[in-house]
């Protein structure tokens, strides 16, 4: 049989394929997204499991004209495959290659950029109204996840959008919750494409308008439907918001997909359709641990992922997940929150060793921080684990319910700066200066791994909001002691003494930092804290040297950097600064360590820039 995927540039090649030939087609697709990931590392369950309803889609729908909108955007590999991205795809989450989201920028069938979660019916709800407005007919389909659907504005979204009868708007829920089985066989099959077709919705239509005279009869033949479709559906939630809702189908069954998906082109106005799938499909190692299989690095298929045979370096999430489990066994009031990222921020252990003190809320960072708000009232100490990307999401909550009231929660920034291969969506670049002029907050900036563990136990110790922000992966493997010692809160330290140039780095680049002082013999300081600012060091160092050097992990603008101006004009000192760290733009995807180099942030570069500017010695 000759291979299809060749043959497919674009999905107007799919929609010449004779329907028989979309399994082969399907399987293909599935052996690519294997193949590649093994090679480049990234995304696998999810893409393996939305295979199915990937091609179905294109299949159907006439893309890019009708768009098409992924959230969250980690399983849209089948996706790219299709669409004009399959040479590209061995450059998959590399430096210059393709990114692992939807980038609009990349092509015209990725109409939206999704890489934060729920927010792909609001966009297609916006899509779709303006198709209205413009007077065209085509149609918006929004492919959320189940985990999505736990954020307040993936229902926000719904709740607009119910009231717009003549929306061509389609929301498919990829339920791929393993604790659910997916509904299988004929009788599924023939309901989910009656209850999709044009005669199904005609009758009821028809039965409202002539019930509708009669009050009671209406009310009780409604409610036979609903719990007549209740017995296989849970169809009433979304109905009530206003939406046509149909399923569960099998999302691997394309004999079932596709004439569901072509009868909902035909209806008018918001469609819900719940297909179920299999995170891993077609991958049985995938398919028993979809979590391990989620974002995997480099493996070889034939043998699946392997542990490495050295222990490598601690990394900083599993260094703040000891300091968690210790902490917790210390004192009672301490319990964990995140936001549905329990292996991501290093909370296994902590929920096995301590599950009532454990809470999942799912993907709602809002609700995490006001729920956080709401414990620490009732003098708990809360730790919301979360990544610096997502804590934005927050910002209002932060500041009107946890800042004004001046409440002792702890925030576990993960992923502070660059994230390398997730990209820009993914970057935690902004912390610093959106935290720092928020009164009543603190923010730390650990420069390894064993001052990580202390700078956490100084942040539990306040009572005010504290952040302590920590890069992905691993530093320069310092051993965090055993003690749950804190650190001096609000001093930073003389790493270095030098002369001339004082560079004061903030975080991890106080290594890189280092190394460039030994060169030009300049003074080297570990300033520790963004806010409060340790303004009795930074005076006494200004006034010995020259000229000083800000390095930061984090946006220039409205930074560390920026701190450290404000203090020396308040203070009337006048020296020249120069400011190192992230520029006004978004940092794409690719290797974290090139990335840095590329942006002048490692050693060789931050001594070119300091003689660019000040000279040599």
């Amino acid at each position: 049989m000759a291979p299809l995927l060749p043959t497919i540039h674009d999905p107007a090649d799919l929609r010449r394929l004779p329907r028989e030939q979309l399994r082969q087609l399907a399987d293909e697709v599935r052996a690519c997204v294997l193949d590649n990931v093994s090679r480049t590392g990234g995304h696998l369950s999810s893409n393996l499991g939305t295979v199915e309803l990937t091609v179905a889609l294109h299949y159907v729908f006439d893309t890019p004209e009708d768009r098409i909108v992924w959230d969250v955007g980690h399983q849209t590999y089948p996706h790219k495959i299709l669409t004009g991205r399959r040479e590209r795809m061995p450059t998959l989450r590399q430096q210059g290659g393709i990114s692992g989201f939807p980038q609009r920028a990349e092509s015209a069938y990725d109409t939206f950029g999704t890489a934060h979660s729920s927010t792909s019916i609001s966009a297609a709800l916006g899509m779709a109204l303006a198709a209205r407005q413009k007077g065209e007919t085509r149609h918006a389909i929004a492919v959320i996840g189940d985990g999505a659907m736990t954020a307040g504005m993936a229902f926000e979204a719904l709740n607009n959008a119910g009231v717009y009868d003549d929306a061509r708007l389609l929301v498919i829920l990829n339920d791929n919750d393993m604790s659910i089985s997916p509904p299988v066989g004929a009788l599924n099959r023939y309901l989910a494409q009656l209850m999709s077709g044009q005669f199904y919705s005609a009758a009821k239509e028809v039965g409202k308008s002539v019930l509708k005279a009669a009050p009671p009869l209406f009310q009780l033949a409604k409610r036979l439907e609903e719990q007549a479709k209740g017995m296989v559906v849970p169809a009433t939630l979304f109905e009530k918001f206003g939406f046509n809702y149909i399923g569960p189908i099998d999302g691997h069954d394309l004999d079932s997909l596709i004439p569901t998906l072509e009868n909902l082109k035909q209806l008018k106005g918001p469609q819900f359709l719940h297909v179920v799938t299999r995170k891993g499909q077609g991958y049985k190692l995938a398919e028993a641990d979809p979590v391990a299989y989620h974002g995997p690095g480099k493996f070889d298929p034939s043998i699946g992922l392997v542990k490495p045979a050295a222990a490598p370096k601690k990394t900083f999430t599993q260094v703040f997940g000891q300091w968690l489990c210790d902490m917790a066994a210390k004192d009672g009031r301490l319990v964990g929150i995140t936001p549905a990222m329990r292996e991501g921020s290093g909370l296994v252990e902590f929920e096995q060793k301590f599950p009532d003190r454990y809470y999942d809320v799912g993907i709602a960072e809002q609700h995490a921080v006001t729920f956080a708000a709401g414990l620490a009232c009732e003098g708990l100490k809360p730790v919301v684990a979360i990544y610096s990307t997502f804590l934005q999401r927050a910002y209002d909550q932060l500041i009107h319910d946890v800042a004004i009231q001046n409440l002792p929660v702890v925030f576990a920034l993960d992923r502070a700066g660059l994230v390398g291969a997730d990209g820009a969506t993914h970057a935690g670049a902004y912390d610093i200066p959106f935290l720092r002029c928020v009164p009543n907050m603190a923010v730390a900036c650990p420069a390894d791994e064993a001052e990580c563990r202390q700078l956490l136990s100084t942040a539990f110790a306040q009572n005010h909001p504290v952040a302590v922000r920590y890069p992905r992966g691993a530093g320069v493997g310092t051993v965090p002691a055993l003690s749950l010692d804190a650190l001096p809160y609000g001093k930073g330290e003389v790493r270095r003494e030098g002369r001339r140039i004082a560079i004061l780095a903030f975080g991890t680049l106080l290594y890189p930092a280092l190394e460039a002082g030994q060169a030009l013999d300049a003074t080297v300081v570990n300033m520790r804290w963004a806010k409060p600012l340790d303004e009795s060091l930074l005076s006494e160092v200004a006034e010995r040297h020259d000229a000083l050097v800000t390095l930061e992990e984090g946006a220039v603008m409205g930074g560390a950097g920026s701190a450290v101006l404000e203090a020396l004009q308040a203070a009337g000192i006048q020296r020249p600064v120069l400011q190192l760290g992230l520029p006004d733009r978004f940092i794409e995807h690719g290797d974290p360590a090139r990335l840095l180099a590329g942006l002048g942030l490692d050693a060789a570069g931050i001594r070119s820039a300091i003689e660019a500017r000040f000279g040599t010695a």
